[in-house]
């Protein structure tokens, strides 16, 4: 039989280790403190108040898979930016393409020829045949969104029950006992998403076949693999059927690839030969610069320019003043040529593989109901006996104190991991050793946890 946790020897811990983290970073708590006299919540951006400490870890320095807080403590990080830092922090191949671009223009609202090397190479990965560079995916994921309207001149769109693409409005929707309703916790919604989006579970391919046959969804958005509320990979054939219905619907089918890029360097589009309609991508192709990109098949682009009142150029709601600048496209150039290329991938693979082993042993010693998902250099444990097949059972299955103490347990011995879920990325910059470190803390929290 499983061994099941003990609630009140958790809280124990819990609290236990809350008190070592504070102990700990004297510096981080002092800042911390400071901070909330100008930064709302003390952190210039809010969800960086999501960490298991009670306050965040101030970062001095970062390189390679190392960060180095304000109390001078090193982590082996294996959150990596939640992917923004996939490629590692500060690639000295993109560090030195920064400084020559820096000191020879930032932006100027003018092409530059990096900008066509990196269109040529997302093609080359991904298969679509133009490309747009935004700052964030989150923009990639709006523009692609206006697009498919324009195209299709429908105003519904379609996403997956506990999707996550960036701050796109529409996409912050969810199933609830079967209803959609806005997410919880959404912010100041502008318009109700019931009215501009329908939700569905992922791998539930009767519940695609009803949303799209009114004919009234313009595109189905969504990752081809979910990873925001913990991976969920998809059934077998799903993307056969999926690929299938969109275009009996003539409904734009439009991948996000922005954590999916684990999968390899084209993502999970290019390891399963999938065909979308446009691609979005962002975080990590900048190696830790702002940068994103949506990618579109010849046959979009000639329906996005044939309607003549369409504004690509002005104040159509595309793009920004800022996209598409020489500093991003010089990191994107850099980073995609010489640090995330399919040598690196493949390394990244293997460590993923044996962080997997590693925890699984773990798992398997203590008799624990848990599982394990790997999706490339990316793999997850979960507090479930099975992997869920969608976003609803995998936010059912989500132990906030159970995670916390993980969480906290190993960034008290140097281990940062994803503070949203158990996630641990690789790098080019990981190294075996960094892994079985992580093991052997992950070994040492569960002994505490389930003492004999």
């Amino acid at each position: 039989m499983s061994r099941a946790i003990d609630r009140p020897h958790l809280s124990q811990l819990l609290a236990h280790e809350r008190a070592l983290f504070r102990e700990k970073h004297p510096r981080s708590l002092e800042l911390y403190g400071r901070g909330q006299q100008s930064l709302l919540g003390g952190v210039p951006m809010t969800w960086m108040m999501k960490w298991a400490g009670g306050f965040p870890v101030f970062m001095r320095e970062a390189n390679g898979a190392r960060v180095v807080d304000v109390d001078d403590i090193s982590y082996i990080d294996f959150c990596l930016g939640d992917t923004g830092a996939m490629a590692g922090h500060s690639p000295q191949v993109t560090a030195d393409a920064l400084a020559r671009q820096s000191a020879n223009g930032i932006t100027t609202m003018l092409p530059t020829e990096d900008a066509i090397w990196v269109g040529d190479e997302l093609t080359r990965r991904f298969g679509l045949d133009y490309w747009q560079v935004t700052l964030t995916a989150t923009d990639a994921n709006r523009f692609a969104v206006r697009i498919a309207r324009e195209i299709t001149r429908r105003q519904k769109i379609l996403v997956m029950n506990y999707c996550y693409h960036g701050s796109v409005d529409e996409t912050f929707i969810v199933l609830c006992d079967g209803i959609a309703t806005a997410r919880e916790g959404n912010v100041g919604a502008p318009v109700n998403p019931t009215v501009t989006t329908k939700v569905i579970e992922f791998n539930d391919v009767e519940a695609l076949e009803r949303a799209l046959a009114p004919r009234d969804v313009a595109c189905v958005l969504l990752e081809p693999a979910m990873t925001n509320i913990g991976i969920v990979l998809p059934d077998d054939k799903y993307h056969d059927a999926l690929r299938e219905l969109t275009r009996k619907t003539g409904t734009l089918l439009i991948i996000d690839e922005t954590h999916t890029l684990c999968a390899g360097e084209g993502g999970y589009t290019r390891a399963h030969t999938l065909k979308p309609d446009m691609l979005t991508v962002g975080k990590a192709i900048g190696g830790g610069m702002a940068a994103g990109a949506f990618g579109v098949t010849r046959d979009v682009s000639e329906k996005m320019f044939a309607r003549k009142d369409a504004d690509y150029v002005d104040v159509g709601g595309i793009g920004g003043t800022l996209a598409g600048n020489a500093l991003s496209l010089a990191a994107m150039r850099a980073t995609l040529e010489r640090v995330l290329t399919a040598k690196a991938f493949a390394g990244m693979i293997a460590l993923a593989e044996r962080w997997t082993k590693g925890v699984a042993n773990v798992i398997h010693e203590f008799d624990l109901p848990w599982h394990l998902t790997q999706l490339g250099c990316r793999a997850e444990y979960r507090f479930m006996p099975h992997p869920p097949r969608n976003g609803g059972q995998a936010a059912a299955a989500n132990d906030e104190a159970l995670e916390q103490y993980m969480h906290l347990y190993a960034l008290n011995r140097g281990i940062l991991l994803t503070p949203f879920h158990n996630m641990a990325l690789m790098s080019p910059a990981t190294t075996k050793g960094d892994v079985d470190y992580h093991t052997l803390v992950f070994g040492e929290s569960i002994s505490q946890l389930t003492p004999a």
